[in-house]
């Protein structure tokens, strides 16, 4: 199967993540998703976090990826890869705490998600399935 891969890659400063999603915005666009399509929504919120992630938690640069196979219905992956070892750690955020809640919405909003080692460091990847992409959530207040 043919897979369309582009990836960007991310520097260390937090501003890093909304260069990645303008990026990932053009990108979309260019595969034949539309900005307005929920997998779009779906895909930025994703990538946002991803790469919120491995800027803030690992002091690392990262490099973005996103593959969008051939065929229509066949899921897009976003890969956010870094030179951290540690795995990634799901925590439970409290209702008045500002952060710790990015992999919680991964978990929701991705259909499959996961990390594994590559090279040096390690690689969190999540699918989206291309016609039922669940609404983004709602913002945590």
């Amino acid at each position: 199967m043919q897979v369309l891969q582009v990836q960007l890659e991310v520097g260390v400063d937090p501003a890093e993540v909304g260069r990645a999603r303008r990026w990932a915005r053009s990108r979309l666009a260019g595969s034949g998703i539309g900005a307005d399509e929920p997998v779009a929504e779906t895909l930025i919120l994703l990538i946002s976090e991803l790469v919120t992630n491995a800027v803030v938690h690992t002091g690392c640069p990262a490099v973005l990826r996103m593959l969008f196979p051939a065929a229509p219905a066949s899921p897009v992956r976003v890969e956010v890869a870094d030179a951290s070892q540690a795995p990634p750690a799901p925590r439970h955020a409290h209702r008045d705490e500002t952060g710790g809640r990015g992999l919680e919405l991964v978990d929701g909003l991705a259909d499959r998600w996961g990390w594994q080692p590559e090279g040096a460091g390690k690689q969190i990847w999540c699918e989206v399935d291309r016609g039922q992409a669940p609404a983004p959530a709602p913002a945590l207040t």
